[in-house]
């Protein structure tokens, strides 16, 4: 595998997992907590803490990343699921 082709493969990862992680900690909107910020959507996050969500963004991604990257090198593939056989050409 070629390091650009790992990069796009990281980078699709962290994606998914940024947007399946970014709803979770979010407890209360701006107009909740009764401070919205002039120019901002009441509906906005009162406190997103960004910084937080991206190092657990970057630290799942890298697991995930670790273990496609192992199940590639083993060289496991669909041929070895045994109820995964496409049919045959007859």
């Amino acid at each position: 595998m070629s390091v650009a082709f790992g990069l796009a493969i990281f980078f699709m990862i962290w994606w998914i997992i940024l947007f399946a992680i970014l709803p979770f900690g979010l407890h209360r909107t701006q107009e909740e907590a009764g401070e919205v910020v002039p120019g901002s959507e009441p509906s906005a996050p009162h406190k997103p803490q960004f910084l937080k969500v991206i190092i657990l963004t970057t630290l799942i991604a890298a697991v995930v990343f670790g273990a496609y990257l192992a199940l590639r090198q083993s060289g496991f593939g669909l041929d070895d699921i045994p109820f995964f056989r496409p049919p045959s050409q007859s």
